[in-house]
């Protein structure tokens, strides 16, 4: 524990006067037992170059230790102030390499957190923004027919028609915020899928029971071709989440008259489920575009949606170890192919 307290150069003069005593004691031991007073000679002078080796060491250590701590101080400030391109040190010095070593590890995984926080306070700002751009539509509605309900007589039919406004807007946000509120607890990490082995057909049936009533309403026609006993290891829920987003996407963009097929085919790694519609189609050029968050195409600006089911689905697959795919040209249609992992 004292050795430990001791400065570098305390601990050169210890070990320097311990080997003068020691060596020094040596000599007159032997020069005791021996009477021989050339021993005594030769003892002084091997005393005397030891010590004069020894303080060329200590000097070459005080220097060499005065060197690393230069460097590690300018290493330290070119770290402080946000250098990045610094030189390794090639120290041969064990211990000397082992510090150096440590110290550019610190400053790699400094700067890794740095970016990250750095890009995860741009995608909070680009999230901000995209919840502002959203809400303030259905919020300015709101207040527009509140305060026209308020300040002028209205007659009971107008009246109806605005309170149906105000429930559809009220919709939108609830909407809205449904699917910011899963959309949060999967990226935050507050919900992990847990994949359990069970039949795609109860999945699919779960998911296809969120939109018979919409597509009865437009007079759609959808067909569903599935293997009863086909089984596979899957998150059921969230699963049955991303296909329902899928579908409800697709019945938003068909015409009315149009037709849904949903068909699942058993492949060797992969589950694959198409989910086919004759709507519109999405040119090639902004396919890649659509699985973004909030992203809607300019033209179905009047179709109810905020653009983020597609995004949603996407990380849903992603999340299991699968992949979605789209197949889409204009004026044909759409096909959105999503492969799940039987494991």
């Amino acid at each position: 524990m004292i050795l430990r307290r001791l400065s570098v150069r305390n601990l050169c003069l210890f070990v320097g006067l311990g080997a003068l005593c020691s060596m020094l004691a040596a000599t007159v031991l032997f020069f005791a037992l021996t009477g021989n007073a050339q021993a005594l000679l030769l003892g002084g002078v091997l005393t005397a170059c030891a010590l004069f080796w020894l303080f060329v060491l200590t000097m070459a250590f005080g220097r060499r230790l005065s060197v690393f701590a230069d460097d590690l101080c300018a290493t330290l400030d070119d770290m402080i102030n946000g250098r990045v391109h610094l030189e390794r040190s090639h120290d041969r010095e064990l211990l000397f390499d082992r510090i150096s070593h440590r110290l550019f590890r610190l400053y790699e995984v400094l700067l890794e957190t740095g970016q990250r926080v750095e890009m995860e306070r741009r995608e909070l700002q680009a999230l901000v923004t995209d919840i502002s751009h959203q809400v303030r539509t259905p919020v300015s509605n709101l207040k527009m027919v509140s305060d026209t309900l308020l300040m002028k007589e209205v007659a009971p039919k107008e009246r109806r028609e605005f309170l149906q406004g105000i429930c559809s807007q009220a919709q939108k946000l609830d909407f809205l915020v449904q699917a910011l509120v899963k959309t949060s607890r999967l990226e935050t990490g507050m919900v992990r899928l847990e994949k359990r082995e069970g039949r795609l057909f109860d999945t699919l049936a779960q998911a296809m029971g969120g939109i018979v009533y919409a597509a009865e309403q437009k007079g759609i026609e959808v067909s569903v071709e599935c293997p009863q006993d086909l089984s596979l290891c899957h998150d059921a829920k969230w699963t049955a989440e991303a296909l329902f987003n899928l579908l409800d996407n697709a019945v938003k963009y068909t015409p009315a008259g149009g037709r849904i097929c949903v068909s699942v085919k058993d492949w060797e790694l992969y589950v694959r489920v198409d989910v086919r519609d004759t709507g519109k189609g999405i040119a090639e050029s902004r396919q890649a575009a659509v699985f973004g968050r909030f992203y809607r195409e300019e033209e179905v600006h009047d179709v109810q949606g905020v653009g983020i089911g597609l995004y949603l689905a996407r990380e849903i697959v992603t999340r299991q170890g699968g992949y979605i795919k789209l197949t889409s040209a204009v004026g044909e249609g759409s096909t959105f192919s999503v492969f799940l992992p039987f494991r």
